[in-house]
């Protein structure tokens, strides 16, 4: 194991807060003096079934907790999906039945264990232990936490001035959050940087419990390929964890130079020295740094040989102007020709390469769309391409060769 100054130094990379630091560094000594792994827990809702980048950040420092040699605690949120966290947000969650959460939560468990290693982490569903509460037990749980201090959480405040509705079952969220620290004994929690008011809730309740209270620590929410908002999927800003190679170095590629500094700290096990080098336009040219910081994700989930290869065809089709040796297939019905030809925007729609005909007018508008050998730039929208097997369709950096069904 290593030294309590070696773990700490580790711990707080890429933290946003730590509460409280003394404690942490008393229970990693204790720990350090005993052999004795402290108890790491994180918590997630399997409101979906994506796991995105934004969500490896505190997945990540669960990991490294793993790789100190300390117990990694994962709580799989079943019942709290069914509250949702209002956590950040103006409005109440849409409700989710426990059919479609434990469909989730299967889903999010293959994802997680591309980042954590499963074989070695105690994981719980918090409904084991919520089933089980009559309504009296609810009350008693409500009775630890006041109005007045539920309103201090910046979305209630903010929701409550604007008279938007609050959710009474909303505000047992933070408490059922806490109840699981208790249920499992976390000395350590991790959360982003929204959720410290439900980390200290727990706190709290551990204390109410008799037990030791947990060290909250937050990570910061990873702003996504446009590099303002936080990732999301409904955003259209994400990178998922299980998408393929070429797609994931594809869109590392498209995130502004500014987020590389954020993206080498919250997504790689780069040093500090290293990534000042990478960083330092005196040594690295950006876009080498860009293509390292693109390899490191693929090579996470991919492996070495798949960020090579990854690399290779990024740089054949941005860099030199060719198209990857592998290209997605498109499947076009034949019978949705006329005269072998389609409208360019339906085309591009039932390609793949565009959600609608307003987004597809949007992008030849942009310049962003080119078809076959020679990469003719389509400008017109109205446009009407003769289709035939093997047609190549980009936009952007996607790209689809058409087979006719």
């Amino acid at each position: 194991m290593k030294s309590v100054s070696e773990q700490l130094d580790l711990i707080r990379r890429g933290a946003e807060q730590i509460e409280p630091l003394d404690e942490l560094h008393r229970k990693l000594e204790r720990s350090f003096r005993t052999n004795t792994p402290l108890r790491v827990k994180y918590g997630i809702d399997p409101t979906g079934i994506d796991v995105h980048l934004g969500h490896t950040v505190p997945l990540r420092k669960l990991r490294l907790f793993q790789d100190l040699g300390h117990q990694a605690v994962l709580i799989i949120g079943n019942y709290t999906a069914l509250v949702g966290d209002p956590s950040g947000r103006d409005q109440t969650r849409a409700k989710l039945t426990q059919e479609s959460v434990e469909t989730n939560a299967q889903e999010y468990l293959e994802q997680v264990g591309k980042i954590i290693d499963l074989a070695k982490t105690e994981v719980h569903r918090n409904g084991d232990w919520f089933s089980k509460y009559n309504f009296l037990r609810v009350m008693d749980l409500c009775g630890k936490i006041t109005v007045q201090r539920m309103l201090e959480r910046d979305d209630f405040t903010k929701r409550y001035k604007e008279g938007k509705p609050i959710s009474l079952h909303e505000c047992l969220y933070p408490l059922m959050q806490g109840q699981d620290s208790v249920e499992i004994r976390a000395d350590i929690e991790l959360g982003g940087s929204e959720q410290l008011f439900n980390l200290m809730v727990g706190r709290r309740l551990q204390q109410d419990a008799g037990q030791e209270p947990q060290v909250c620590i937050t990570l910061p929410i990873l702003r996504g390929l446009d590099g303002h908002k936080r990732m999301g999927k409904s955003l259209g800003n994400y990178v998922g964890v299980g998408e393929p190679a070429r797609e994931q170095f594809g869109k590392t590629m498209s995130i502004p130079d500014e987020l590389l500094k954020e993206w080498f700290e919250l997504l790689t096990d780069r040093s500090a020295e290293d990534i000042a080098r990478l960083l330092d336009p005196d040594q690295t040219h950006p876009m080498e740094a860009k293509k390292t910081m693109a390899a490191d994700v693929v090579t996470f989930y991919h492996g070495a040989v798949a960020a090579v290869a990854a690399r290779t065809d990024w740089e054949k089709q941005f860099s030199n102007k060719q198209d990857p040796d592998e290209i997605p297939e498109a499947k076009i019905a034949a019978a949705k020709l006329v005269e072998g030809k389609m409208a360019v925007c339906p085309l591009l729609v039932e390609a793949g390469l565009a959600p609608s005909n307003k987004e597809a007018r949007r992008k030849i508008g942009e310049g962003a769309v080119t078809i076959g050998p020679d990469r003719r730039k389509i400008t017109d929208p109205n446009e009407s391409i003769s289709v035939e097997a093997g047609l190549v369709l980009r936009l952007g950096r996607k790209i689809v060769r058409v087979i006719l069904t």
